[in-house]
């Protein structure tokens, strides 16, 4: 199971920091990544890291301002939002694949959603 948290209500500029707890084990070759979605679009990729290299890929849009990180004894990833937009505003999912996957197709477990509101 995943449980994602910390979303909220930011003035434009400023930042937000979304967790996601994992539960039962997690595996080196697991991937967990962020994905968002606006009222009346498809959900989209965000960020996403591997849980054992700690490597970590992101969505043109949000590179130099959201950082994604692990804790591997807490289980638990990060996402930093900084200099945040109104453009941001979405509701925030984690999710777990065995690999590296962009769509959201490839992420066979999510989390509940975390809503983040970036006001202008």
């Amino acid at each position: 199971q995943l449980q994602a948290s910390g979303g909220g209500l930011v003035q434009a500029g400023g930042s937000l920091r979304l967790s996601c707890a994992a539960s039962g084990r997690t595996f080196s070759s697991h991937v967990m990544g962020w994905f968002r979605q606006a009222p009346g679009k498809e959900r989209e990729f965000v960020a996403a890291i591997r849980w054992g290299t700690g490597s970590t890929y992101y969505a043109d849009s949000v590179k130099g301002r959201l950082t994604i990180s692990r804790d591997n004894a807490k289980n638990t990833v990060y996402l930093q939002m900084n200099s945040l937009k109104p453009e941001d505003t979405a509701v925030y999912y984690c999710a777990r694949s065995n690999g590296l996957e962009y769509e959201p197709s490839g992420y066979r477990y999510w989390g509940q959603g975390t809503q983040v509101t970036v006001s202008s």
